[in-house]
């Protein structure tokens, strides 16, 4: 691998979720990143970028086989552009995936509470404070996991993109429970609201099903259609979704 290669992934890398180098050889580079424990190796085969994830667990693999075709264990890319695409799902995926966003919430957790006066720790405050930092690593690991998009209709905007838990916040046993990327889909505000009252739930298949509350004329309103499914479903988010489905049929009439 020539000096202009290898300035190449790495510059690739560092601007899409691996920012620094943990170890080379002549024919392979591999990166690494401050955020997550993940480990990425490059190596150039004749004139293509093949990717291999050292460390990744069974669940990444899985989840970036959706979007990468992998043989022998490993994604090939022809250009750095394609290698970038890879670097930025993988990077995303590490962010987001359990347990690292229940690792993301500790620490920004512990650096919050650094900053409260002594007398009103284990208070109300605290609790406030926790759900808060809570609340926004969900968000951060959702937007991570959904590519920043919508899990139904694709919109891109984040400032119209809510993180909707499946089972409640509230009713959450544990902070991985509440934290997990799989209790939940990101939604635009329309599909939000309505997830979170019971009134739209998924199938087995991640087919919209709709609550006889909602009139016709409201879903008009609403852009809400009886042919809208997920972009995704997966095996862990059924638990959750099995739960949810009870409440929207407890709403019918």
């Amino acid at each position: 691998m020539d000096a202009l290669k290898r300035t190449l992934i790495e510059k690739a890398g560092h601007d899409f979720g691996f920012e620094y180098t943990v170890a080379e050889t002549p024919t392979a580079l591999t990166i690494g990143s401050a955020r997550h424990p993940l480990h990425v190796e490059v190596t150039l085969y004749k004139n293509d970028y093949q990717v291999r994830f050292v460390n990744a667990k069974p669940l990444l693999v899985s989840e970036i086989s959706r979007d990468f075709s992998i043989a022998d264990h490993k994604i090939t890319c022809s250009s750095i552009e394609q290698l970038s695409v890879v670097f930025r799902r993988a990077a995303a995926l590490a962010h987001s995936l359990p347990n690292q966003a229940e690792n993301d919430f500790e620490s920004a957790l512990e650096a919050e509470l650094k900053k409260l006066p002594e007398e009103i720790r284990n208070t109300e405050v605290e609790r406030m404070v926790r759900q808060r930092v809570g609340q926004d690593t969900y968000r951060k690991a959702m937007l991570d996991y959904w590519g920043g998009a919508c899990a139904v209709t694709g919109v891109a905007i984040p400032e119209v993109l809510r993180a909707s838990h499946a089972l409640p916040w509230a009713e959450c046993v544990s902070d991985a429970q509440r934290l997990d990327v799989f209790n939940g889909f990101l939604f635009n505000a329309n599909l939000d609201a309505l997830f979170d009252r019971f009134l739209i739930s998924f199938d087995l298949k991640g087919v919209v099903m709709i609550s006889d509350l909602v009139s016709a004329q409201d879903r008009d309103f609403l852009g809400l259609s009886a042919d809208q499914r997920l972009r995704w479903l997966t095996d862990r988010h059924e638990p959750y979704l099995q739960l949810h489905r009870v409440r929207l049929r407890n709403t019918k009439q």
